[in-house]
């Protein structure tokens, strides 16, 4: 639980920031790109600064985030997201799904694309969450480090699962136990973002590259190699490479994939790290492997043959972006009704088919096939099991590691 955060960020934490807005994920489009997730020293400098700016940080009570739910009488909702993360019609004047709900519920939804970057809009609702106000929003959706901030803080509202019996009983098995929210009493998934590995098979010379060892070792990648510029990304992947659980590692286990990715940099096997801005040099073969954002490799598929990718043996790192209900929003019950309708299967496929983002709602296989076919046997977008089972999460961090890791990190990138 944590009551106080109130120190400021360090310049090794504002270098992380500067790094994830200006060429990470904070800085990418949605349609062809993934963006922000990862950043813990973002949800630092969100945290951070509301001592800074006369703000108190409020300290989690039990049943501090709860308000008096309107949803009875007033037969609405506030929705805000990401730009491009719901489906829209053909000619571009409605939202099926969203319409369709209002249609069967009588509930109306304000839906709001404002958010562009995690940190940008936790700027906007943090003075009325940190004062016990109501943001004006009743649904919200951010991603793991943000989301598990903001339950910690007791600025969200816990969920009554009773609202919830699709969304219970229908999120799929890698997105049900987060270490930041265990059993999903605050949070619900709205889409997941695997890191994997990516490679134009015409600059290997037609060789598979599917492990983080061959990335680091192979004499024939050699200066032709990048990794992320996220932390918990690359190091997330190198930590899997060694046989570590980044659900659970250590200082010592953190500091092992710091000197193994150091090994790497030594002796030129890796070019560089990079942002979203590795696709255009994976595409032109100047990169011959990588380390890659699962929703990139979709869009370049659809450009270039060339460009294939691998799951590691070992696992791969998966982040998602998460539903919240803020504290003191107006309209939980109306909020938990929007969320439940989202996990059922029809519906779920229908946003799947649009944003292309891995669903986590277990049963729209056939659902997404009616719709897309190819879509349905995409794993970047249903992973099977086998896939699923690989996937891994970056454990939560105390802000004594987020400063300390970030530190290192930040000298093995030369940021």
């Amino acid at each position: 639980m944590e009551r106080h955060e109130t120190e400021r960020l360090t310049s090794v934490q504002l270098a992380a920031m500067r790094r994830s807005l200006s060429n990470g994920r904070g800085a990418l489009t949605r349609r062809s790109l993934l963006r922000a997730s990862g950043m813990g020293a973002l949800a630092l400098g969100g945290i951070s600064t509301l001592g800074a700016c006369g703000i108190p940080p409020a300290g989690r009570t039990e049943g501090s985030a709860a308000s008096d739910d309107h949803s009875a009488k007033e037969k609405e909702v506030h929705f805000s997201n990401w730009t491009e993360y719901m489906d829209v019609s053909e000619d571009e004047k409605s939202r099926p799904t969203l319409q369709a709900f209002t249609e069967r519920t009588g509930i109306k939804v304000k839906y709001t694309e404002d958010i562009n970057d995690n940190v940008e809009f936790f700027g906007k609702i943090k003075p009325q969450l940190a004062a016990g106000q109501n943001t004006g929003r009743d649904l919200i959706c951010v991603t793991d480090w943000l989301a598990a901030r903001i339950i910690r803080l007791g600025w969200a509202q816990k969920l009554d699962h009773a609202n919830l019996p699709h969304a219970f009983a229908n999120v799929s098995a890698q997105f049900r136990t987060p270490d930041w929210d265990p059993g999903r009493a605050y949070s619900f998934p709205w889409t997941g973002i695997p890191a994997v590995i990516a490679y134009n098979k015409k600059a290997t010379g037609g060789r598979k590259v599917d492990s983080v060892t061959q990335l680091l070792d192979d004499p024939k990648l050699k200066g032709r190699v990048s990794f992320l510029s996220e932390m918990r990304d690359t190091v997330g992947m190198t930590l899997l490479d060694q046989g570590k659980e980044p659900g659970k590692f250590s200082d010592a286990d953190f500091d092992g994939a710091i000197g193994r990715l150091q090994k790497a940099v030594d002796k030129k096997q890796i070019r560089r790290f990079t942002g979203n801005d590795y696709t255009a040099d994976l595409s032109k073969g100047d990169i011959a492997a990588c380390v890659a954002w699962a929703g990139d490799i979709i869009q370049l598929q659809a450009d270039n043959p060339d460009i294939e990718y691998a799951i590691p043996a070992a696992g791969y790192i998966t982040s998602s972006d998460n539903l919240l209900v803020p504290a003191q929003a107006r309209h939980k019950t109306n909020a938990e009704k929007l969320i439940d309708y989202y996990y059922e299967p029809p519906v779920a496929a229908q946003l799947a088919a649009y944003i292309n983002y891995v669903c986590p709602v277990d049963g729209v296989r056939e659902e997404l096939a009616e719709i897309d076919e190819s879509m349905a046997s995409n794993t970047l977008i249903l992973p099977d099991k086998e896939m699923a089972a690989k996937s891994r999460s970056f454990r939560s961090l105390s802000t004594k590691e987020e400063t300390a890791y970030e530190e290192k990190f930040a000298k093995l990138i030369g940021a």
